[in-house]
């Protein structure tokens, strides 16, 4: 046997200790102390505590941000989107609005927040005139145009959200050197994004799953918007904080992906298979026939709008600086947020209604919203106060939604394919005009120093006034349909 070595012998080899043997050589360690973690290690030693607290904030946020995006996708895909290619459209349409939302935050700090109240109101007046009633002259061009290219309509989308990234690069640099320029961006930005609705809308058909209907397919859409338009508000606004600028360079970089999206979107939204073509007799008779529950749509969402428009502008100026009746001693732009909330809360409402209903007669759903929307708003012009104008928003915000989506599927469900773009851009024609002299109607009163109660007043007749037109006409419509149909 092998004599061990001198060093051997005088340092024994160290042998692993038992845990359950206990430490043989206790410290002394104050009571109720607890016993010290072991430190986390990385490639160069031990991590320091203020890097350890960082990585294990980094370790949550991106478990939750995969989290959210598993969720995201999830719901994009569910009831046989990712089959139909819906789910690409539902990604596409979330960055868009994404950007529409930072454009929206940047607008709105420039021209009303950062400006006395009067000074405002000549701003945003000049701002309705010159990107507003442009685009009515501008938009009867589109559809026809758009119509062209039923073959590219990939091409078509991408092109309208490429557009918006250079406007948007170029109102920073507007924004920045206070450049007259801002309001021509302005006005391709807006363009531009009705252009991008009217080929998005016109291309649904092309992907709903079997199982949808196209209220379903519009609310699920817009539903993704919403969430979109949510996370991308706060990111906008912290940009602004670092400049105005910023949030519409981020606004920019949005759309640039939405343009990549656009180009991906299947090729099923290019195909004509299963479109009418126009036959020798419709071109003897140009123009755009539309069933009577169409024309009924229009009529209701133009009063709509009307009514969206004028509380958009004249409530957000007199929020600024609330009238004693309406009871709010608080802080003003608090009361502003809680309205503009029940807005959003009631747009999400009706969005998730759409997504929830199986009714096959958006024709009806859209009567329903405008009577509801204009009873809501004549009970509190009689008794305005804070909790009522939240009630109002939100029931204005839901009845919009809904009108919208109903719109939206009856031109999907009655229109031909050949002029579905044509019909759709001058269906945002008109509603865009309409919000446009809600919004001029809210300003004009604003600044003719009207009280609020005599504004209301005026704006329940025009509302009242439109709301029977719009039952006589519909009930007009539906008695004479049985005798033509007989008469043929």
């Amino acid at each position: 046997m092998e004599e061990p070595d001198e060093s051997t012998r005088r340092f024994p080899p160290l042998t692993p200790r038992d845990p359950d043997e206990g430490d043989p050589w206790p410290r002394a360690r104050p009571a109720g102390a607890q016993p010290m973690p072991e430190a986390e290690t990385g490639p160069s030693g031990p991590v320091p505590p203020r890097f350890r607290t960082a990585r294990r904030a980094g370790r949550v946020v991106a478990k939750g941000g995969t989290g959210a995006f598993t969720g995201a996708r999830r719901f994009t895909h569910a009831g046989g989107a990712g089959e139909s290619g819906l789910s690409r459209l539902l990604e596409l349409h979330a960055f868009n609005t994404a950007g529409d939302a930072a454009v929206a935050v940047s607008l709105a700090g420039t021209l009303f927040f950062t400006v006395p109240t009067e000074e405002a109101g000549a701003q945003v007046a000049l701002f309705l005139v010159l990107t507003m009633l442009p685009f009515a002259i501008v938009a009867p061009l589109i559809g026809p145009f758009l119509d062209r290219f039923r073959r590219g309509r990939r091409w078509a989308i991408g092109s309208t959200l490429a557009i918006r990234a250079f406007c948007c690069w170029v109102l920073a640099g507007a924004v920045q050197e206070e450049s007259s320029a801002f309001y021509f961006a302005a006005l391709g930005c807006l363009v531009a994004s009705k252009a991008y609705g009217v080929t998005r809308a016109a291309a649904v058909p092309r992907l709903l799953p079997s199982d949808f209907t196209l209220v379903k397919a519009n609310s699920r859409i817009s539903l993704t918007g919403t969430g979109a338009a949510a996370i991308s508000a706060p990111l906008a606004v912290g940009a602004a904080a670092i400049g105005a600028p910023w949030s519409l360079r981020y606004a920019a970089v949005l759309f640039v992906v939405g343009t990549v999206l656009a180009i991906l979107l299947p090729p099923r939204v290019d195909s004509n298979e299963g479109e009418e073509s126009l036959e020798r007799g419709d071109a003897r008779r140009p123009g755009i026939v539309v069933s009577r529950h169409v024309v009924d749509a229009l009529r209701s969402n133009s009063g709509l709008r009307l009514l969206t428009g004028f509380l958009t502008i004249f409530m957000a100026f007199t929020l600024r600086e609330p009238p004693d009746f309406i009871g709010w001693t608080g802080n003003a732009t608090i009361l502003m947020g809680l309205v503009i909330g029940g807005a959003g809360a009631g747009n999400t409402l009706g969005v998730v209604l759409g997504s929830w209903t199986r009714s096959r007669s958006p024709h009806r759903i859209v009567i329903a919203v405008l009577v509801l929307d204009v009873a809501v708003f004549a009970l509190v012009a009689l008794y305005l106060r804070w909790p009522t104008a939240i009630v109002l928003g939100l029931t204005a915000g839901l009845c919009q939604s809904l009108g919208k989506l109903s719109l939206d599927a009856l031109i999907q469900r009655d229109v031909r394919e050949e002029v579905r773009t044509s019909m759709f851009a001058r269906s945002e024609t008109l509603l865009q005009l309409s919000w446009v002299l809600g919004g001029l109607l809210g300003i004009g009163l604003f600044l003719l120093d009207t009280p609020t109660r005599l504004a209301m007043a005026v704006a329940t007749v025009i509302l009242v006034g439109w709301l029977a037109l719009v039952l006589t006409r519909a009930r007009s419509a539906k008695a004479t349909a049985p005798a033509a149909a007989a008469g043929g």
